[in-house]
């Protein structure tokens, strides 16, 4: 009985096992299914984390000192004399790029980019700015620092102009520069071109440059930088040489993050040299894409040259841009209107392409709105905040406007201000440039307000690049008074209008939205355009062409037509009728036909179409 029951115990036991190992050999290879996905799922996660490096930090001379008369040139020597424009402080030289140099670095990135273009993918591309955003992230002290010791400027000046805009340009490029630059599909002709289906692709250009300005030090150098790459060229950087000391700190970013990824640092290339020798990059027969932010006479000079190559050139030429405050903005938000205005006039000394050079004011907020700001500029401190220094507990060392970049401006700046008081501006702030009595030697401007300026005084027509405020007073509320002094400037870069959105006064401030002459528009806000990676440049003496965005990014590239056969596979093609076949049997058979064709394919109604078939199927 015992035996019995076990024998049956074993029996449906062994049925069971039977049973039960297809389920698990299914459970196995299940298991080891997603172990894998798992595994892959990990080996990429930690393919794209972004790799650590380090750069070593711009050397500083052995010994402290400080030029008497500041200047980028020495007497006798071709080198560039790198000092810090706010205290005078001699940071080192610089040997300046001879043409054969700009030779062998444009040689050099021709060559990484071949490899670079054709073996890394835009997830590729994505790792190696990933892992520069992180180094940015992790090291904006030191980043902020060398900028402000280069440039003269403040540290939160540093961290807005600086660090968050090259943080946003990545951070666009990460999310969405693949769809900029990824083929896109266009629509055929329904009626005659059916059988083809066409589309856009984007191929790198090659080697590209940009001549960049000293305002931004990191921001104009890295920003090409990183469209460059992500549309598979490499870049030749022509840096200014009032910033040449942090060039090769700030381009050693670039390189050591395309090192990290086992990538050729020579993708990236950066210059400096005197004026005299830029022509030669720029008319450089491997260059491919010119990108040049300055002033419209250097542009005129290195849009010649590029001509020589047949080089195209995107310049961004700087602005008068107009700041327009309607009276439908309300009085309780002229406090906040107010706060907008003095940074986007005083950030970095108002040594910005897009700063609020001209604020137009309607008559009903004209006076508060002064009122507001006046005490404001008057109490605003100028200075920099030197290493050692704790500006959280010494009052002496709390500073709102750094230095400017060079004293070569202030003649002109002070020559345009009296010129407006004589002509009936009120001076209400400022007008001088400044002797710092703890930095005499550093380049310092006084913040100025100017009040009643007109567009007939010549402050309102040339770009200042200096920390003023020019207060302008419409004649009226309305879109026509206020864009008869906006657009009365021979500028066109950014904009900002101020006013109610909705409601009946909406439409007023949509004409001026439209009417405004300029490359881009913030309402009821400053400059925004840019931190969200709208495409960025002007109109009229502004300059022209467009860099960030989609359209930036794809005016880095050759964008390649493509119309193929939608069902070649099943022999259906273009084919050429006898009629037009050479040598031609009737020119106006032909011509008969062909306009038989023009009329079915575009005539504007079915009767028209249906006479134009009947006329092609006679002719053929």
């Amino acid at each position: 009985m015992v035996l019995q029951t076990v024998s049956t115990w074993l029996l449906k036991a062994d049925v069971f096992i039977e049973e039960l190992l297809p389920l698990l050999r299914a459970w196995t290879w299940t298991f080891v299914a997603v172990g894998a996905v798992i595994a892959v799922i990990r080996m990429n996660s930690n393919a794209d984390r972004p790799k650590r490096y380090k750069v070593p930090l711009p050397k500083m001379p052995e010994e402290k000192r400080y030029l008497s008369s500041p200047s980028i040139k020495v007497s006798g020597s071709s080198a560039i004399q790198c000092y810090a424009p706010a205290t005078g402080q001699f940071l080192g030289l610089v040997n300046p790029s001879t043409p054969a140099a700009i030779d062998r670095a444009v040689a050099s990135a021709k060559a990484a980019q071949t490899v670079w273009a054709s073996t890394t993918s835009f997830r590729d591309r994505r790792r190696v700015l990933q892992s520069l955003l992180k180094h940015i992230l992790d090291n904006q002290k030191d980043i902020c620092r060398i900028a402000c010791l280069d440039s003269g400027k403040l540290p939160l000046d540093a961290a807005l102009g600086e660090v968050y805009v090259v943080a946003e340009r990545i951070q666009w490029t990460l999310k969405h520069g693949e769809k900029a630059l990824r083929p896109s599909s266009r629509p055929t002709n329904a009626l005659l071109m059916p059988h083809k289906r066409n589309a856009v692709v984007y191929e790198p250009l090659g080697v590209v440059a940009a001549l960049v300005s000293w305002n931004y030090p990191l921001h104009n150098l890295l920003a090409p930088m990183v469209s460059a790459l992500f549309a598979g060229n490499a870049i030749v950087v022509k840096a200014s040489e009032q910033t040449a000391w942090s060039t090769q700190y700030f381009t050693a970013l670039m390189r050591g993050a395309l090192v990290a990824h086992g990538y050729d640092p020579a993708l990236v290339q950066a210059v400096v040299c005197w004026p005299a020798t830029a022509n030669h990059l720029t008319q450089h027969p491997d260059i491919s894409h010119v990108t040049f932010i300055g002033s419209q006479s250097v542009a005129r000079h290195v849009a010649t040259s590029a001509a020589q190559a047949m080089t195209p050139v995107c310049a961004e030429l700087g602005g008068k841009d107009p700041f327009i405050v309607l009276d439908s903005v309300g009085k309780k938000r002229l406090p906040a209107v107010a706060a907008t205005m003095l940074r986007g006039t005083f950030q970095s000394s108002g040594q910005n392409c897009i700063g609020i050079e001209r604020v137009i004011a309607a008559p009903g907020v004209y006076e508060p709105l002064l009122a507001l700001v006046t005490d404001k500029v008057k109490a605003l401190r100028i200075g920099f905040q030197e290493d050692g220094d704790n500006a959280e507990t010494d009052e002496t060392k709390k500073y709102d406007v750094g230095a400017m970049i060079s004293d070569a401006n202030f003649d002109r700046l002070e020559r345009l201000i009296d010129d407006a008081v004589k002509q009936g501006a009120r001076l209400l702030a400022g007008g001088r440039r400044y002797n710092h009595p703890r930095f005499p030697h550093g380049h310092y401007f006084t913040p100025t307000l100017l009040a009643d300026v007109t567009p007939a005084m010549a402050i309102a027509q040339e770009e200042c690049f200096g920390p003023i405020l020019c207060m302008m007073r419409a004649e009226a509320s309305t879109a026509e008074a206020v864009l008869k002094i906006a657009n009365s400037a021979p500028f066109g870069l950014g904009a900002s209008v101020f006013g109610n959105e909705h409601g009946s006064e909406a439409g007023e401030m949509d004409k001026v939205v439209k009417g405004v002459k300029a490359g881009m528009v913030a309402i009821n806000d400053f400059a925004t355009y840019y931190a969200v990676q709208l495409p960025f440049g002007g109109v009229g003496g502004s300059g022209y062409g467009r860099f960030a965005g989609s359209e930036g990014l794809q005016s880095l590239c050759n964008a390649k037509s493509v119309c193929a056969d939608r069902f070649g596979w099943f022999g259906i093609r273009t084919g050429l009728p006898p009629v037009v076949q050479y040598p031609v049997r009737s020119q106006q058979g032909g011509w008969s036909f062909v306009k038989g064709l023009i009329t079915f394919g575009y005539g504007l109604s079915w009767g028209e179409k249906i006479g134009g078939l009947l006329e092609l199927i006679k002719n053929s």
